[in-house]
């Protein structure tokens, strides 16, 4: 992975320098809230329901044992023993005073990590397929040009400033999309043209909220030395065209919508030419360098009798192998998904102790590396199958074990009112009680593969829109409503979902979430047909007699 050079270094620790010195004069009364909030945004500390939350970056959702030892760390003295994984791949504090906040930072800093552009209308952090540099399907290790972004995109002189927040994602394996490429500001396909060259398909305008909308392809092919140029032409014609009258209508999307796919193109081109002369090369130079740190782990070979006699022997441990495990680009290695997804536990937590855990695994097998997916769970990469049983132990002492990963259970959910000031609707507890009704159900295996995903608030940080089923919370005169949806998929095939009709109350949105499953249970062919492709099959009218069963009652 990315090391921190003797710039990089420099520049993390006077950047905090100069937070510190701002947090002392919010402190001392010298800055007023409205004069800290700009400058503490900037450095990823928001203002909560009930306390401060830094959020901190994971780049491409890749990290080391010893900075998930960090954030392990930063859980155990600065806050209350535990951090949040979320759906951008970074971590979450929820509970730091401010006056410790600059020493969260330097201690960071010392493992190359910060909290820089996590906030604030500027590009956030860039994030790509949590296989990369595993996965069987993948035509590149996208990681290398997610560290060029990145480094491109921080303190951007001309991007500080944007109409609204951006956000970046790097796809290897256009096939099989784990990123949500077609759902952000920029995604980036890496692919391969009829001669053989690897370069990027750009899908500019995706985005959720309170609109959702998937992305267009802008560019079919760009060449790894016209990436930059064009990326930046690209954001420069936004920054110019995006409305800063209204912030529902500042993201990108909008502009192009309301400017259409073709002229954006014709303006980005324009732009493009103009100041693809002013990149000179350095760019490429930068990339060849940065290729150098992401090389593949010396790859071991040994006898996986061990792993074959335990998988024929503990159904326990096959069951978490057939639900945990995906194919690796070596044979004898698998790529583990740990689950953050305990059922009745909150989705993407991790204690202090846990994360220790996962670093001290990482070390002993997985050769130093981590993934954070933007689905909140865990990734160790690069497993030999001989090591599979005793990382299952280690696991399963930590309460890590759980085998329910593309399954009912394993949940996204944003913070919700629990801790967000924008929430208008609780999602923890919403999603601890379906993982628990499907648990005492004992069928989420025999379900098969199943996203819900769960938002507090019309932002969609859950990614709701894009959920198999989705549910949002929303306040209807100050009560909690859950409007559900049906069909939204967030990969390669892209859609959002259709909301099947009127929204539930707290205490009827379980109940209702199962109806939605037991009516698939019926609708499908058999057991290969999953949800997804059985709401293609029949459409939206057969679920909702399910969901409404009075309504239907009352029209018969």
């Amino acid at each position: 992975m990315y090391q921190y050079n003797d710039f990089d270094s420099a520049f993390l620790a006077e950047r905090n320098r100069q937070f510190r010195g701002q947090v002392e004069r919010r402190i001392d009364g010298s800055l007023t809230e409205e004069e800290f909030r700009p400058l503490r945004l900037m450095n990823g500390l928001y203002l909560q329901l009930h306390a401060y939350m830094l959020r901190v970056a994971v780049p491409y959702g890749t990290l080391s044992a010893d900075q998930m030892d960090t954030l392990a760390v930063l859980a155990e003295k600065w806050d209350k023993g535990y951090g949040h994984f979320t759906t951008r791949q970074n971590i979450q504090y929820n509970w730091p005073k401010l006056n410790d906040v600059p020493d969260m930072l330097d201690e960071l800093a010392k493992v190359n990590m910060h909290a820089i552009q996590t906030s604030g209308n500027t590009i956030r952090n860039v994030t790509a397929d949590h296989f990369a540099g595993a996965a069987a399907d993948e035509v590149a290790d996208p990681r290398p040009v997610a560290e060029l972004i990145r480094q491109w995109s921080t303190d951007h002189p001309e991007f500080q400033f944007l109409p609204r927040k951006f956000k970046i994602a790097v796809s290897g394996a256009a096939n099989n999309d784990r990123a949500v490429i077609k759902a952000h500001d920029i995604g980036l396909y890496i692919v391969e043209n009829d001669a053989g060259e690897i370069g990027y398909q750009l899908v500019v305008g995706g985005g959720l909220g309170r609109t959702p909308m998937i992305g267009k392809v802008l560019k079919d092919f760009i060449k790894q030395e016209d990436l930059l140029s064009y990326l930046e032409a690209t954001v420069s014609v936004w920054n110019l065209l995006g409305r800063r009258d209204n912030k529902y209508k500042a993201r990108i999307k909008i502009t192009v919508h309301e400017h259409g796919i073709d002229e954006i193109r014709e303006r980005v081109e324009e732009r493009f030419q103009a100041i693809r002369p002013t990149f000179g090369g350095i760019d490429l130079d930068m990339f060849e360098d940065i290729k150098t740190f992401f090389a593949a782990p010396e790859f071991k070979t040994a006898s996986t009798e061990a792993y074959d006699a335990a998988y024929d022997a503990d159904p326990m441990f096959r069951s978490w192998v057939d639900a945990n495990l995906s194919a690796h680009k070596q044979d004898d290695y698998s790529i583990v998904t740990i689950s953050l997804k305990k059922h009745g536990e909150t989705p993407g937590d991790a204690t202090a102790e846990q994360m220790h855990a996962m670093a001290d695994i990482a070390r002993q097998f997985a050769h130093n590396e981590l993934r954070i997916s933007h689905e909140q769970n865990v990734i160790l990469p690069h497993v030999h199958k001989s090591d599979l049983p005793a990382i299952y132990a280690a696991l399963k002492e930590q309460e890590l074990h759980t085998a329910n990963i593309g399954l009912v259970s394993d949940i996204i959910a944003c913070p919700g009112m629990d801790y967000c000031a924008l929430a208008t609707a609780r999602s923890i507890p919403v999603a601890q009680q379906i993982a628990s009704r499907f648990d005492e159900l004992k069928i989420e295996h025999d379900i098969g593969h199943l996203q819900i995903k769960i938002s507090g608030c019309i932002n969609a940080c859950g990614h709701h829109h894009v959920g198999h089923i989705g549910i949002l919370g929303l306040d209807r005169a100050g009560v909690e409503n859950y409007q559900i949806t049906l069909g939204g998929d967030a990969t390669s095939t892209a859609a959002v979902g259709q909301r099947v009709g009127p929204g539930f109350a707290y205490d009827e949105i379980v109940p209702a979430i199962e109806r939605t499953v037991q009516g698939y249970l019926e609708l499908r062919e058999g057991p290969e047909e999953t949800f997804i492709e059985t709401f293609r099959r029949v459409g939206l009218a057969p679920f909702k007699a399910f969901i409404y069963p009075e309504a239907q009652a009352n029209a018969a």
